[in-house]
């Protein structure tokens, strides 16, 4: 043990805990207290959630979604860390991976604990949204140990996304591989999510391969994905459209995510920044000045942390508040301060603290969700949100903001 405790809020601190402290604390604790707690030795992966004391349930079932998160996650801080234990441990999940394959290049929803077939016809469901996750991780993975291997794996889950997935009328992502009528009335609803993910996939394939088919890939889906979600009216995205494409004017057609403003500013930010269209500069500014006037909590125990969802017009609709919106935030955030503005830098320490001190403080690892006055409302440790955290504790050490991951 360091100085350092997993519990902070239970013993008198040895240094005040600014920005630098939690940082600090969270690569030298929490990180591999995290890890050990969340690995599955015997079966395999990850496991999708730890309880309140930390202890997964060995029944549950493993989501695609939770394994490719994570290799992509150990993948990214191996690189940066070159710390062997992260090299092994992103191994161990690249190996684990190809069990939730359907076919080669589409991968299952869920499996058992091994990654077996669980025998529900929900669970062997290929969601386009999983996808852009396999694909993140492969890449990521594939610049640390670099194998043809990886590389077809990699090529063949675009290949399947970019056909089986995707709507050959629209070009647009379809939720799953068993929506045979993409516009039909019943159909699911055309969601932003997956294109946004798969921009994030691209962009980081990009990033570590410096191969231009990614980044061409990255602007096309870019481009496709505004063409339908991008709301010029509020200057927002919208979550859903019909299936159809036509504006739905529901609550769901009308919910605008914060959390998604800033995640969509932080990668059109980032395209501009690896050589791409730098107009994108531009459109990431307005989604980010939308969530900072509609969708950030100016009063009470959660003032300055980003609200789940808010509507079109900037009303309120739900004041609770999920883990991962922050850490979108803080990304933002630390890429203007990247780009010389220190009062984002001052924003991205404030709100580092806000959530270490909202959702880690006095717990085992983290919480989900909380409600306007700070009580949980979803005490589980999710797996998949560990993407979320490690890139905001990443982007933010890059711009200089607090201490990066240690170097081996």
């Amino acid at each position: 043990m360091s100085q350092f405790s997993r519990d902070p809020r239970q013993e008198a601190p040895d240094a005040p805990r600014d920005a630098d402290w939690w940082a600090t604390w969270f690569w030298a604790e929490l990180l591999p207290d995290w890890l050990t707690h969340v690995s599955d030795e015997e079966g395999g992966g990850v496991f999708d959630a730890l309880d309140q004391e930390g202890h997964p349930d060995r029944s549950a079932e493993k989501t695609v979604l939770a394994q490719a998160r994570t290799l992509f996650t150990l993948s990214h801080l191996a690189r940066l860390s070159g710390n062997p234990a992260l090299v092994e441990a992103a191994k161990r999940q690249a190996t684990f991976l190809p069990r939730f394959q359907k076919e080669a290049g589409l991968y299952r929803r869920a499996g058992g604990r091994t990654g077996a077939r669980t025998g529900q016809a929900a669970d062997d469901v290929a969601r386009s949204y999983d996808q852009t996750f396999v694909i993140l991780g492969f890449a990521t993975w594939n610049a640390i140990a670099p194998s043809s291997e990886v590389g077809a794996k990699l090529e063949a889950c675009w290949e399947l996304l970019s056909t089986r997935l995707t709507d050959p009328a629209t070009g647009l992502l379809l939720e799953h591989d068993e929506v045979a009528e993409p516009s039909a009335p019943l159909a699911p609803h055309r969601a932003q999510n997956p294109h946004m993910h798969l921009y994030e996939a691209c962009l980081q394939a990009f990033k570590v391969s410096r191969q231009s088919i990614w980044m061409s890939r990255a602007a096309s889906t870019r481009s496709l994905a505004l063409r339908h979600f991008h709301d010029t009216e509020t200057g927002s995205i919208a979550e859903w459209r019909a299936p159809d494409l036509r504006p739905l004017q529901d609550a769901m057609g009308l919910r605008r995510e914060p959390g998604h403003q800033y995640e969509w500013a932080w990668l059109l930010w980032r395209e501009a920044e690896l050589g791409g269209d730098p107009a994108t500069r531009d459109l990431a500014e307005q989604l980010a000045l939308f969530a900072e006037r509609h969708g950030v909590a100016a009063t009470g125990p959660m003032a300055g942390a980003a609200l789940d969802a808010v509507s079109a017009q900037g009303s309120v609709v739900e004041e609770t508040f999920l883990l991962w919106p922050q850490t979108e935030a803080i990304k933002w955030y630390a890429a203007r301060a990247m780009a010389g503005d220190d009062q984002a830098g001052v924003r991205a320490r404030a709100l580092l603290c806000l959530m270490f001190e909202r959702w880690f403080a006095g717990r085992r690892f983290w919480v989900n969700q909380l409600a306007a006055d700070g009580h949980v409302i979803q005490p589980a440790t999710l797996t998949r949100l560990f993407y979320h955290l490690a890139l905001a504790l990443t982007e933010g050490a890059g711009a200089g903001l607090w201490p990066g991951i240690p170097r081996h």
